[in-house]
């Protein structure tokens, strides 16, 4: 028990200790019994390790460790501030300023062993440590879906709550990433941040600008394993497999019709709730798809992006460009199983079929005359309307069909051949 005797003279005999900023307080053990509760009871330790106080003289605070009573000697009443001698930033601890000073220095002193990859903060080295690893400590609770990153977790259990904090202050539209809030803003300020080095076209997004580049590059990097097919884009490629798999997982709500993609079935719903959210800024025309929209704007600008590396004609969509190709090469990939005839367009084996059902679906409100081709009922109708928007540029005449314009302008030519 002699120890004891010696720790309790001890303990009473250092009852107070003042600096200029702050006194330490202890209370002193009565008993000797209480000594020994307090070897013998952890609980009673903490309880007597919390009786050690640490305060702060000028704003009287309380801590129960040193440590933090000098943290917050730094922040209260103004603290004592380090500041940095490049660019003047403040900070309350003088570890804080040491990292900082990192971004002048630009050291990176903490490196990977694996891949020799070095970074600048140890906190960064140990989540890119678990690339290596796999580990992914972080998991979601309703989904046991794990992740490498925290942020990256809060981020996904937005998926379940449905929060969107982030909000546009013009259209108080709400995104759930930031990130996403960033990329919205840009509709409202015509921001295009992104340019291609070859042909200075600009982009919003980042990713829009890595797609466009492969048109350069001609780089088609991710490959279908069923049919060998490559595409440019990985979501063009994800979108292709379901050819082969025939999966629909997207379904309409209101008439089951199933799509393969969810922006096929968000813009197929607009057919049901006749919105149209993209407006032309030019005549107000408004349009269900963005797609639709880019192309509309093309009839103002007269853009034709598209051009054939063979005979260098330009198209306003790659469609037509598509289609057009076919004339070099006679490609012909729509066939009918009926008579085996072959097409360049689908449309064409489209009308074809109805040569074989006897479908005439085009109807005129006029007669009730009926049409296989949309364009034979077009030049019907000019019979009840009287329009003739062909014209002979030589004698001004008109016709109701193109065909008989040029059958007409023979006329011309042989008179010109006996003059």
């Amino acid at each position: 028990m002699d120890h004891l005797k010696i720790l309790k003279q001890e303990i009473t005999s250092f009852q107070y200790q003042e600096t200029d900023f702050m006194e330490v307080k202890v209370e002193e053990h009565p008993i000797e019994e209480e000594l020994n509760q307090h070897f013998r009871k952890p609980d009673l330790f903490k309880q007597e390790k919390a009786s050690l106080s640490f305060q702060y003289s000028q704003c009287n605070k309380n801590f129960t460790k040193n440590f933090n009573l000098l943290n917050h000697q730094n922040t209260c009443c103004g603290g004592n501030q380090v500041q940095c001698s490049q660019c003047g930033r403040s900070f309350t601890l003088e570890n804080d300023l040491v990292k900082h000073q990192i971004i002048h220095t630009g050291e990176k002193p903490y490196q990977c062993s694996q891949c020799n990859k070095s970074f600048a903060r140890k906190s960064n080295l140990v989540r890119h440590q678990r690339i290596h690893t796999g580990e992914k400590p972080f998991q979601c609770s309703q989904c046991n879906k794990s992740f490498t990153l925290k942020n990256d977790l809060v981020k996904h259990q937005r998926t379940h709550t449905g929060e969107k904090p982030f909000q546009c202050s013009q259209c108080n539209k709400r995104c759930a990433l930031k990130s996403h809030l960033v990329s919205h803003q840009r509709i409202h300020t015509g921001e295009k941040p992104f340019q291609c080095s070859q042909c200075n076209k600009s982009f919003t997004q980042k990713s829009n600008l890595v797609s466009h580049q492969i048109i350069h590059t001609g780089e088609k990097p991710f490959q279908c394993s069923q049919c060998n097919k490559s595409f440019a884009v990985k979501s063009n490629l994800v979108s292709h497999q379901i050819i082969h798999t025939g999966e629909k997982p997207f379904q309409c709500s209101q008439c089951n019709n199933s799509f393969a993609r969810k922006s096929h079935l968000v813009s197929h719903q607009r057919i049901h709730t006749g919105e149209k959210p993209f407006q032309c800024s030019q005549c107000n025309k408004r349009f269900i798809q963005t797609n639709d929209l880019v192309r509309h704007q093309r009839t103002h600008t007269g853009e034709k992006p598209y051009q054939c590396s063979q005979c260098n004609k330009r198209f306003a969509q790659a469609s037509s460009l598509v289609i057009h190709q076919r004339i070099h090469t006679g490609k012909k990939p729509f066939q009918c199983i009926q008579c085996n005839k072959s097409f360049a367009v689908k449309s064409h084996l489209v009308s074809h079929h109805r040569i074989h059902t006897g479908e005439k679906p085009f109807q005129c409100n006029q007669c009730n005359k009926s049409f296989t081709i949309r364009s034979d009922l077009i030049c019907h109708q000019r019979i009840h309307t009287g329009e003739k928007p062909f014209q002979c540029s030589k004698c001004n005449k008109s016709f109701r069909q193109n065909t008989h314009l040029v059958t007409h302008q023979t006329t011309h030519a042989s008179e010109k051949a006996f003059q």
